[in-house]
């Protein structure tokens, strides 16, 4: 009797979970495991499947008909995009604010703010693509609005996501330029403000307001959309560096 019900509730649960596909923008992979956690805490039976990328290329799979639910992009160019082209079933709303920050692991003296790019000892600088990551186009345009960009584009060496700065920062690069989001993360506490990154002044680029869609509707995808727009989501975006409203 006992296998019977443990059979049953098996059964049970491989018949009524439901799996949905979500497409993330790389600067959120620092939030999205504790996103997708607590979401699970109230739906256990709805699995989350996580695509991690540049919201440029996901936009670019989305258009080419990727298998996706959902789309949490970088900023809103993408998402408005895919609902003119009627591929996103609702108009973006904004889930959290990006910022940015930019980051050494050899102790630098960032009093100098800016003006640290332009030192001798400063020979690599990482930055996302300014084409197809919008953290990299904010960083262009707070380089250029400091009127420094001229001065140091001779250093960039190009991450094809806002994720990957942090890698090359860290292996290839004498400072980077990443998503704040990403200091949040247990792997970069070892790092600290002032010695090793300075947050860049939010007056330089225009606000990173990050957009989702839904892209197929089903009610567990309705369920996933809701959640990262409460409260609940709201507050654990808030502790991993986003602004939220």
């Amino acid at each position: 009797m006992k296998k019977l019900l443990i059979l049953f509730l098996l059964f049970n649960t491989i018949v009524f979970s439901k799996t949905i596909t979500v497409a993330v923008a790389a600067n959120v992979s620092y939030a999205i495991p504790k996103l997708v956690k607590e979401f699970n805490k109230q739906y256990p039976n709805i699995k989350v499947r996580v695509i991690l990328g540049g919201s440029g290329k996901l936009t670019a799979q989305i258009k080419h008909h990727a298998p996706y639910d959902i789309f949490m992009s970088a900023n809103m160019n993408y998402p408005d995009a895919l609902y003119n082209d009627k591929i996103a079933l609702n108009k973006p709303a904004i889930y959290a604010q990006g910022s940015l920050s930019y980051l050494s692991v050899k102790p630098r003296d960032f009093s100098l703010k800016m003006k640290l790019l332009e030192h001798n000892d400063i020979k690599r600088i990482t930055i996302a693509n300014p084409k197809t990551a919008p953290y990299g186009k904010a960083t262009v345009e707070a380089l250029k609005n400091a009127n420094i960009y001229n001065k140091i584009k001779s250093k960039f060496i190009y991450a094809e996501s806002i994720s990957q700065t942090v890698t090359y920062t860290k292996t290839a690069a004498d400072i980077g330029f990443i998503a704040k989001s990403a200091l949040f993360s247990p792997q970069m506490s070892m790092y600290k403000k002032n010695i090793n990154y300075i947050d860049v002044d939010t007056k330089l680029y225009t606000p990173i307001d990050q957009g989702i869609v839904i892209l197929k509707n089903s009610p567990e995808v309705l369920k996933f959309y809701n959640f990262i727009l409460s409260n609940q989501a709201k507050n654990i975006l808030k502790k991993f560096g986003y602004i939220v409203s």
